[in-house]
């Protein structure tokens, strides 16, 4: 049986991407560099993190991790994947996402609550839609699409 460990978006600035990502999503982090991690770096002729080509996003204990990886090309078409995040309340999450650096490509928003699609910085899409109520165990819903 398989499972799902890391995302990867591609992208033109790794380090910006990753900021972006671990400010959007609840519990995650760029992963640190320790000395073992900047040795590697500087080993490559990267002297700054910044200029890190492949940068981690991760939520100690939990997965999927999300990987930012270098690439030369712009984005040029719709993405085949993005991700679906849930708000506790998706007007001020959209407001939010967009003082991060997100851009609104289609609000489906609803008296219901819906949707809002939404492109990082690097042009990737995402949607955010409103959390449904909390069910009995302290789980949440899961919204038909």
């Amino acid at each position: 049986m398989s499972r799902l460990r890391d995302v990867v978006f591609d992208c033109r600035h790794p380090a910006s991407a990753a900021r972006f990502w671990a400010a959007v999503l609840d519990g995650y982090e760029v992963a640190p560099y320790d000395d073992e991690e900047l040795a590697r770096l500087r080993g490559e002729g990267i002297d700054d993190p910044e200029d890190d080509p492949s940068v981690l996003v991760e939520a100690p204990g939990r997965t999927p991790r999300l990987w930012f990886q270098l690439v030369a090309e712009a984005k040029v078409a719709k993405n085949r994947v993005h991700l679906d995040i849930v708000a506790d309340d998706l007007d001020v999450d959209v407001a939010r996402l967009v003082a991060l650096g997100a851009v609104v490509l289609d609000d489906q928003r609803s008296a219901e609550g819906g949707r809002v699609v939404l492109g990082d910085p690097e042009g990737n899409e995402l949607c955010v839609e409103q959390a449904p109520g909390p069910v009995a165990g302290g789980g949440a819903e899961v919204p038909p699409r």
